[in-house]
């Protein structure tokens, strides 16, 4: 079976992503209180957000540094833009992933705690219940979201330093009529 190429009017009606944003990012990844108290619930190692973000800003200088003199300051923005932007949609999609989990979680620990359920009881003994084990999926995705965040917040950092702008996502330009179609759309109204 062949693929079919997406008509326009597909394309216009898949759903938005969301907007990437460092902002987004730290709004859904766990802050450093919430790491801490997840990482001791759980008996967990909180990553180093600080050597993260550190190694992370030092590792883009480092190539801006090693491209010398090869990219203009147009191309240098655009370069740097795209990189910090993998970083920041990584965090994000690490942060989404995490809150939909948690929220599954909380979810299946409340389902539990319904006396008039006869489904989703407590596991046999010495087994975990799908509940226990959706919180420490959370928890692991927590420590992940956490240390992507860093990864970002330090990619974000390299990016103000080596441009002197604060990063921002790409936005395309407006997709609007195409050449063509406004080409015909002028010349069909010489008709009226």
């Amino acid at each position: 079976m062949t693929k079919r190429p997406q008509t326009s009017a597909a394309k216009r009606n898949k759903p938005a992503r969301p907007e990437i944003s460092l902002d987004r990012a730290r709004l859904i990844c766990p802050n450093d209180a919430v790491a801490a108290k997840v990482a001791q619930s759980f008996a967990l190692s909180v990553p180093d957000f600080t050597g993260i973000r550190n190694i992370h800003e030092q590792m883009l200088r480092q190539t801006w540094i090693a491209f010398d003199e090869a990219l203009n300051d147009v191309a240098t923005k655009m370069h740097f833009q795209r990189i910090v932007g993998t970083y920041v949609a990584s965090a994000q999609g690490a942060g989404s992933f995490y809150s939909n989990k948690l929220s599954e979680a909380r979810d299946l620990t409340s389902k539990l705690a319904n006396d008039h359920r006869d489904e989703d009881r407590d596991a046999p003994s010495g087994f975990e219940s799908r509940a226990e084990k959706a919180r420490k999926f959370a928890a692991d995705l927590a420590m992940q979201a956490y240390a992507l965040l860093a990864a970002a917040e330090g990619a974000a950092a390299a990016y103000v330093e080596i441009t002197g702008e604060d990063w921002k996502p790409y936005t395309p330009a407006g997709e609007g009529p195409s050449v063509e179609r406004k080409s015909a759309a002028a010349e069909l109204s010489a008709f009226e």
